[in-house]
This record gives C-alpha cells, structure tokens and sequence, in this order.
C-alpha cells in the first residue's frame, strides 16, 4: 500500500502556535495578536523616532540666533540672511532714544538655538513721536498747564506782555505755536498777559536834591512823593535827599511813589 504525505499548500505543516491558537478560545487569539501587534507598533515607534524625525527635522543643523536688536532693519537683514533665516516686522513703537528702523525687541531672543529657514519676528522704532502744540490763547495759566500736559508736553518759561485784546493773566500765545509739531514730551513756553497797557516812567535821580526840588521833579514825571524820613547829618544842608527807595533808572507807573531820606541838623 503506498502512503502519500500531505504537505499544507505546498509550505509543510502549520507551526505548532499557529494549532494551539485554532484550538484555543476566541479571547486568547485576540490577546495573542494584540500582543504582536504592540510589538510591530513599539518598533515602528523606535524606527521612526531614532531615523527618520531627525532625518526630517534636522536636528544637527540647530545653532545660535545672532542678536539683531539694536540694529536697524538694514543692518539686520544680511545678518539673518547669511544664516538662511526669515525677518518679519510684527509691530511698530514710538521711542524718544531710538531713531526710525531701529529693532526694539526681537523673537526668539539672541542666542536662541534655530534651525535654518526659521522666521525671526521683530519690533521696530518709529522714531521720537511728533505732536501738535495745542492751541492755548485765551487760557488762564492753569488751564493751559493742563492741556500741555494733556497733550503729553511740559510747561516752559513764563513770559509777560500787555494787550488791551485779552483779560489780564490768560495766555496770549505759545512758541512754539498752535499747530506746530515738535517732539513728545517737550517743554513750551507760553506768554501771558500782564493786563491793559500802561506807560512806565524812569525814576529820576533825586540824592543831593532839596525836598522841594526832588518833589517837584516826581511829579513832573507823574510820580509822588512817599514817606519822607530825616535822618541827622550835618555835612549836608538841612532836607537834602539822602537817600530814595527806587534807584534812579528803575521802571514806575504812574501815581506810584518814591520813599525820600533827608538831612536834619537837629
């Protein structure tokens, strides 16, 4: 009798774990192959992880983000040229110190570890901000104190003036003037109004003079004679003028007076 061996499909008998599993239940297979299935998830994970992500990202090719702030725009963008980096401007700021095109801020900061092609955003000055003065004519010299300082300037010199046009203590202008643009935070001077125009008059020169002489000269001049005192002194003739409150030269209006010093003998 001839006895044939059966061979599975040509590949031999089926492997010993392969006729445990069929003879196994339904939960032990599915443990069995998510077991496997781990085990080819688990070494993907390795393969992918170990060769081909720092394939991808380029891992070695990591170095340090030259410092571009400082620079202007035109200085930094060679810079991050050489190095195969990208710039881009996110925002502008005004800044009293830093002129026009100077990069203020910049992301990721200098020393930063960057790949190539990475884009390096920056903020850049604008320069000083320029303001218009305020129009101030005709405000008391609080009120324009407040908008200078509204308006982001500082209160200068005080100045007088007299007009018949404005009430007495109000700003007749300002220099700079209304309108004009000059930097932030800049101190203007305002001219203030001392009241109706009134003519001075020069204090005339009155030691040596007699009372009656010194008398009659301040009132020739629209000045009065103040209070009088003697004072003993025998080197002069009696009601000489010693001496006068307001020096020869100084301005007066008129009406006002001038306080005498005279000689006495007794």
């Amino acid at each position: 009798m001839i006895v044939y061996k059966h061979k599975r499909n040509g590949r031999g008998p089926a492997p010993k774990w392969m006729e445990i599993l069929k003879a196994e239940s339904p939960w032990i297979k599915f443990s069995a192959w998510a077991g496997i299935a781990l085990i080819v998830l688990f070494v993907l994970f390795l393969i992918v992880n170990s060769i081909i992500m720092p394939a991808i990202t380029r891992h070695g090719d990591e170095f340090s983000l030259p410092k571009i702030e400082g620079m202007t725009l035109a200085e930094a963008e060679p810079v991050l040229m050489a190095a195969d980096l990208k710039l881009e401007v996110t925002s502008e700021e005004y800044h009293p110190d830093k002129p026009t095109g100077t990069i203020l801020s910049q992301f990721p900061v200098g020393g930063t570890k960057v790949k190539a092609g990475r884009t390096i955003r920056v903020v850049t000055s604008l320069g000083q901000k320029a303001v218009a003065v305020p129009d101030l004519r005709g405000f008391s010299i609080r009120q324009a104190r407040l908008n200078l300082e509204a308006a982001g300037f500082l209160v200068g010199d005080l100045e007088w003036t007299t007009t018949d046009s404005l009430p007495e203590k109000v700003v007749v202008f300002s220099y700079p003037g209304a309108g004009t643009k000059i930097p932030y935070g800049s101190a203007v001077n305002l001219m203030v109004n001392r009241g109706p125009y009134q003519r001075t008059i020069f204090v005339p020169r009155l030691i040596g003079l007699s009372l009656a002489e010194a008398q009659a000269r301040l009132e020739e001049k629209g000045l009065k004679v103040g209070l009088v005192t003697r004072m003993i002194d025998e080197n002069y003739l009696p009601e000489t003028v010693l001496e006068q409150s307001e020096d020869a030269g100084m301005e007066l209006l008129p009406g006002e007076e001038v306080d005498l010093v005279i000689s006495s003998t007794d």
